[in-house]
């Protein structure tokens, strides 16, 4: 016999202790009905084509836009007045919360921010206007980003590849409301100051990244030029940089065609070892936190591409031109077929790593990628991408500077992550558990 499971958190505000149990009912329910098209996907989406484009006026929200709790406004493509007026039961407006209906994750869930007052949501969106006489819109916006709502859209969500959900089957997922309003405003205040938190230090690690990329654009020579616009004062003197290439300066070795493995060859935590693939590479700095692991035999039969410190793992399919030095110890490694690395660097390696992941090598992935259904990379091409490079000690200077700079994103990259994990606790703690 199943345990009897009661509508109330574990975390709550003293003032409501005495309210009882929250309310459980279907996601249309909170919808707007005064609002025709309150809770509606677009029907008429799919009919927007590229001649429906123009160079201003409404702004056609595609899935793209729709970031996993937040709004990702560099995407950009218009439509004019007389087709969103054609299409009304797509417009959307600022406040709106717009779940996806495919992707990863499926019903991901964004707010349309207020800079945005009208727009035409594309086929792959679902608007949800909110009936704020009855409930908090931001309430509700944060339970639909919550575990256990995240776990029931997967759960209703059909597709092997790509996961997807239908309109009919959203709008019966179940939510746990509590019955007063003011008991969603309160938790809704809470989660939101702890976002405006989030989004200020977003604010900064954007602009200590924005800061690297200006002063990356100083130190390295640009196009046509054989100096670079800033120089440290010691090096004044030193001349011109000299024309060099990649293979010039290291050994670029790839996974071997007949040496690649299966899903067979992957094995548990503890029972081989890391294989680094794009996964890991987050903002051109490695990341490990989702780690994948391949048999013994299978890293041994490869020596040629054994990780170690200081080596360099660069994209070649898929994400072209990605990169990250191995800037710590991270045990036995190899890499997965995606990625070359790059080894026995004779210049600083560090220095080659921000020649890397620098304008002018990133043009050249541009200019030299593959036009198939995956975009790639040669490892001859990879080879020959040229730059230019001054006399060791500038390297090393130039290398100190820009690490000391990625130290300081890192460390507010840490204060981001941390944030969002109190966020994710809070959140397990501030709604019911509806799973037995």
């Amino acid at each position: 016999m199943s345990k009897e499971i009661k509508l109330i958190p574990e975390l709550r505000f003293s003032e409501f202790d005495v309210d009882g149990e929250w309310s459980l009912m279907p996601l249309i329910e909170t919808a707007d009905i005064n609002i025709k098209w309150s809770f509606t996907g677009g029907p008429f989406g799919s009919n927007l084509k590229a001649s429906d484009y123009a160079e201003s006026g409404f702004r056609i929200i595609q899935l793209q836009n729709i970031g996993d709790g937040e709004f990702h406004d560099e995407y950009k493509i218009y439509t004019s007045k007389k087709k969103a007026d054609e299409l009304l039961s797509c417009n959307i407006y600022a406040g709106d919360i717009i779940l996806s209906k495919m992707g990863d994750p499926v019903g991901r869930a964004c707010l349309i921010p207020n800079h945005l007052e009208r727009c035409v949501m594309a086929s792959d969106g679902i608007r949800l206007a909110v009936d704020e006489k009855q409930f908090s819109k931001y309430f509700i916006y944060s339970l639909i980003n919550s575990k256990s709502i995240r776990k029931s859209i997967e759960g209703k969500s059909t597709g092997s590849t790509r996961k997807r959900i239908g309109l009919s089957e959203l709008k019966e997922i179940k939510l746990t409301v509590p019955k007063k309003i003011k008991e969603q405003q309160k938790i809704a205040s809470c989660l939101s100051s702890l976002d405006e938190l989030l989004a200020v230090h977003s604010d900064k690690l954007d602009a200590l990244k924005g800061h690297k990329k200006g002063l990356m654009q100083n130190l390295f020579p640009q196009e046509g030029e054989t100096v670079p616009k800033v120089r440290f004062k010691e090096f004044e003197n030193d001349g011109e940089w000299l024309p060099t290439t990649v293979e010039d300066n290291c050994l670029v070795k790839g996974r071997i065609g007949y040496r690649g493995y299966t899903k067979q060859d992957l094995v548990k935590e503890g029972e081989g070892v890391l294989v680094l693939g794009g996964k890991h590479i987050q903002n051109q700095l490695l990341n490990i936190l989702d780690p994948t692991f391949l048999s013994w035999e299978k890293y041994y039969e490869s020596p040629e591409i054994m990780v170690e410190v200081n080596h360099i793992i660069f994209s070649q399919r898929g994400t072209l031109g990605d990169c990250a030095i191995i800037d710590r110890e991270i045990g036995p490694a190899t890499i997965n077929p995606s990625m070359v690395l790059i080894k026995n660097i004779t210049c600083v390696a560090r220095f080659l790593y921000y020649i890397l992941i620098g304008d002018c090598i990133q043009e050249e992935v541009r200019k030299n990628r593959s036009n198939g259904a995956i975009p790639m990379l040669s490892q001859k091409q990879i080879k020959e991408f040229s730059f230019l490079i001054p006399k060791p000690q500038e390297q090393q200077k130039i290398a100190s500077c820009l690490s000391a700079l990625d130290e300081l994103i890192n460390a507010q990259a840490d204060k981001i992550e941390q944030l969002q994990q109190h966020k994710k606790g809070l959140m397990q703690g501030l709604f019911p558990k509806i799973e037995s």
